[in-house]
């Protein structure tokens, strides 16, 4: 295997077990994913990788359910550094206004990655979200939503932002989606980031 493939493997490999471990509540490990200034941003939480490990421990022994799953990756590479992108799903389910729910919403894990001592690891996880759904679990269920409260939430991510809120978490508003001003920042400072800048 050739040095380049070798780191590759490497970063696929990374990605695949931050959502094994995270979703598997195997926290001990979850951690070997991080640098120790790694930061993680998401709709419901910002902040450093021990702080997301704590308070996703909280919320998994509480009952919030939130899977991920992987689809397909692109990898820019410069030396030590090395931006990801993969394809994702989040799913999250919670009651909404007394009615089992499922949001899936669609988007990328846009990584900052760093290889420090000889291990890749996250610096930077920040999510793109591109579009989102909420289904009830029993098809025949009725269930109403305030659209008042649905229009204040960007498009990629409203359906969950809405019942993140419902739960009681204070919801990030400016997340970087398909296309506008927070994902092209979000491009450039990746691009910078493999030019060797710091974040």
């Amino acid at each position: 295997m050739s040095d380049e493939r070798a780191e590759r493997h490497a970063i696929r490999d990374l990605i695949e077990n931050w959502v094994v471990w995270r979703d598997a509540a195997d926290w001990e490990r979850f951690r070997t994913v991080w640098h120790d200034d790694g930061v993680m941003m998401a709709t419901w939480f910002q902040g450093t990788g021990d702080e997301f490990i704590k308070v996703s421990r909280e919320g998994f022994e509480r009952g919030v359910n939130i899977l991920h799953f992987l689809g397909g990756q692109s990898i820019d590479l410069a030396g030590d550094r090395a931006i990801s992108q993969t394809k994702m799903t989040i799913s999250q389910r919670a009651m909404v206004h007394d009615v089992a729910v499922d949001v899936v919403c669609t988007g990328r894990f846009y990584d900052f990655l760093e290889k420090r001592n000889g291990k890749w690891g996250v610096v930077l996880r920040q999510p793109i979200y591109e579009k989102d759904r909420m289904d009830p679990i029993d098809p025949s269920a009725r269930l109403e939503l305030d659209a008042d409260l649905l229009a204040q939430f960007p498009e990629g991510y409203r359906h969950l932002a809405y019942l993140q809120t419902g739960i009681g978490y204070k919801i990030k508003r400016d997340m970087p989606g398909l296309k506008g001003p927070e994902v092209e920042a979000l491009y450039a400072r990746g691009k910078a980031w493999l030019g060797g800048g710091a974040l």
